[in-house]
């Protein structure tokens, strides 16, 4: 698997890396964790949470629906439940738009 910067995907991201791919808290990552059950990382011996990209996707559309869309906790939690593959899909069309965006930018600002 590749990823959209024809970097080789990882199996599994630590709640540092997904913290900081999200511009949040690691505390808040735990926080959803609780809240969503959705969100199952693996757990090693000491406790360190493991997240696979689906998790991650997942916590995108939490980010979107809370943060960006204005969500409360219970709203996220419903929408994903009625719609996840919907707001995935969402999720990742917006990231595209905005990575389309800051290469046209670039252009601009090149030329």
């Amino acid at each position: 698997m590749e990823s959209q910067d024809n970097k080789p995907e990882k199996v599994y991201y630590s709640i540092g890396e997904v913290a900081d791919m999200l511009h949040v808290n690691a505390s808040l990552i735990r926080f959803w964790e609780k809240e969503f059950n959705i969100i199952k990382p693996h757990k090693n011996k000491k406790g360190n949470r493991y997240f696979k990209p689906e998790d991650i996707d997942i916590l995108k559309s939490i980010y979107y629906l809370v943060k960006e869309k204005g969500y409360t906790l219970d709203g996220a939690r419903k929408k994903l439940k009625e719609s996840k593959n919907d707001t995935l899909k969402t999720v990742e069309v917006i990231a595209s738009l905005k990575r389309i965006r800051s290469v046209l930018v670039e252009i601009r600002e090149s030329t």
